[in-house]
């Protein structure tokens, strides 16, 4: 397994729509694992394929670091989701902060349906539904989101988007440290 770099913010790939998966491979299986090493690796609880650089239809998950700590979250585990779709959405919304590997440093609210139900193929293509709510359905729109070229900023006002633009500056330069390897900017 490798720990892979992350793709930052004003990248074109991050607001591009993805591609669906089709078939299983070995190379798929291999990505599969190198993205939930990248997403432990920079102590995050998703990660989508164009975050590393693949236009495709893939996200890993692992919510169980933030719902331990939430009572009456349930802890799912590690989660492999190909060609995901939100089928259902609840009319109630929930405004929480959220961060983004692909945006260090910058957190804000954004409010989403507060549980959704969502189908997809698993890591073995098997069809699969899910019903969630709180953090884990949060999790879930968010990745959805980066299939879809929609970053957690397209929500934010003009107002708040100003209030990060010198972080945002420094992203886009290649100014910014992490504990996690960033894609490179040239």
């Amino acid at each position: 397994m490798s720990v892979l770099p992350i793709v930052t913010y004003n990248d074109p790939i991050l607001k591009k729509e993805t591609e669906p998966i089709s078939e299983n491979s070995e190379e798929l299986q291999s990505l599969i694992d190198d993205m939930f090493e990248t997403m432990y690796k920079a102590s995050g609880v998703g990660l989508a394929a164009p975050q590393i650089g693949k236009s495709i239809q893939l996200f890993v998950m692992d919510a169980d670091a933030i719902t331990e700590e939430m009572e009456g979250e349930p802890d799912i585990g590690p989660v492999t989701l190909i060609n995901p779709k939100i089928v259902k959405k609840s009319n109630e919304t929930v405004k929480m902060e959220e961060g983004c590997l692909s945006i260090p440093d910058v957190r804000d609210d954004v409010s989403r349906p507060e549980s959704i139900t969502v189908k997809f193929r698993d890591r073995d293509l098997n069809e699969q539904t899910m019903d969630a709510t709180g953090w884990i359905a949060r999790v879930i729109q968010h990745e959805i989101d980066h299939l879809q070229g929609v970053l957690f900023l397209d929500y934010l006002s003009a107002f708040k988007r100003r209030l990060h633009k010198s972080t945002l500056k420094k992203i886009d330069k290649g100014k910014l440290e992490t504990e996690y390897p960033l894609a490179d900017k040239s």
